[in-house]
């Protein structure tokens, strides 16, 4: 088969010392400390063989991570931008969808032919975090396409508990390509859904929310935020083409944070009130958490999904006066994440096929992830 293989050098940082463990298992915990020269080439690789609890997907749509997007950028040094858990060489890509075609003998919920999606974070279910019911923290964490192979490729084994079926999708939809494209949507949506409604805890239907960053979570933030009720969502971001995709999704208002005051805007619309949650989508905090600072509600939330590796001043009085709060999240497994977020889907509660912007084959993978840097567009699908 073939796929889309990352390989780089291990090659610390001066001033970084890696852990006994990153040494051990060539696992970085901060990629971008210790990965240089990343080299992205498509090429022929054995079919995966598949352990008992497995099954072997064909793979049907990826989509194009801003991770990805991470791994192929480099700064002035050569060290990939990607600051999260990695291990290389690795085939790329987990925002995916497709089809069974083997199954292990030990799996008894899944058949061939089941169109399924999966979850990017390969959890072990038996370490601490994992038995108290924190799955993105397990100690023992595997990401497909981060430090196990991932979907930019023609097949794919994956653990069965990682599967979630697209049968309620293509129920409603009536199409298989349409509900492959929308199962390789069901990762970064539920990465959204876990941040704003899992870990932040939501809100009560008419508040007012802020999406900072109209990429594709931040779209999937837009589009889950006025599904569950919310009067106002407010939505910043550079991009014209993400700037009319916001509004597609259901933004009521959105806006280029050149342009304006983020701010002074979420205030004046929110009639001095402030915004009672709001997103940090766009990798920007630098940017993004001092607007948010100046325009929380009483009781507001600011939630960091968008992933930097800077620090960030903030006045934690600000926080203490207002009785707000921060929180940071990570993955999307466990707490329903996923099947709630292909129920919303087959509900027509929210349809994020709309941000398709841009379809390639396996074999110009490498040119798709290059498209998606420069950030105008939606989401691209690698369709193998």
């Amino acid at each position: 088969m073939r796929g889309l293989i990352l390989e780089a050098e291990w090659q610390p940082r001066p001033g970084y010392i890696p852990s006994e463990w990153e040494q051990r298992t060539r696992k970085a915990i901060t990629g971008n400390a210790v990965w240089q020269h990343p080299r992205l080439t498509v090429r022929d690789v054995p079919i995966p063989t598949i352990r008992p609890d497995e099954v072997l997907i064909q793979v049907k749509a990826c989509g194009v991570c801003g991770s990805d997007m991470h791994f192929y950028e480099t700064d002035e040094e050569g060290y990939i931008l990607y600051p999260g858990l990695t291990r290389f060489p690795v085939i790329l890509g987990h925002e995916f969808s497709g089809q069974i075609v083997e199954v292990g003998r030990q799996v008894d919920d899944l058949r061939v032919g089941d169109m399924v999606t999966a979850e990017e974070m390969i959890w072990c279910g038996h370490c601490r975090p994992c038995r108290d019911g924190f799955p993105n923290q397990c100690t023992n964490l595997e990401e497909i396409g981060f430090t196990i192979n991932g979907a930019f490729a023609e097949y794919i084994a994956i653990g069965g508990k990682y599967c979630w079926k697209l049968n309620e999708i293509y129920e409603r939809l009536g199409d298989e390509t349409k509900t492959y494209e929308a199962g390789a949507l069901v990762e970064p949506s539920s990465v959204a859904y876990n941040g704003i409604f899992v870990r932040a805890g939501g809100f009560r239907p008419g508040a007012s929310v802020v999406v900072y960053g109209a990429g594709p979570i931040g779209l999937a933030a837009v589009a889950e935020c006025k599904a569950a009720g919310a009067a106002k969502v407010i939505a910043f971001e550079v991009s014209a083409t993400r700037r009319e995709l916001a509004k597609k999704v259901g933004a009521d208002y959105v806006y280029d944070p050149r342009d304006t005051s983020p701010h002074e805007v979420v205030l004046e619309l929110t009639r001095g009130l402030g915004a009672d949650m709001q997103v940090e989508a766009a990798g920007a905090p630098d940017k993004t958490i001092p607007e948010a600072e100046k325009c929380l509600a009483i009781n507001g939330r600011i939630v960091q999904i968008g992933r930097a590796a800077q620090r960030v001043p903030m006045y934690l009085e600000v926080l203490q006066v207002r009785h707000s709060q921060v929180f940071g999240a990570q993955g999307h497994s466990g707490y329903g994440t996923f099947p709630n977020v292909i129920a919303l889907m087959a509900a027509g509660l929210i349809d994020m096929t709309q941000i398709v912007t841009g379809r390639y084959d396996l074999d110009h993978a490498v040119d798709a992830i290059a498209r998606a840097t420069d950030r105008q567009g939606g989401k691209i699908l690698v369709k193998p």
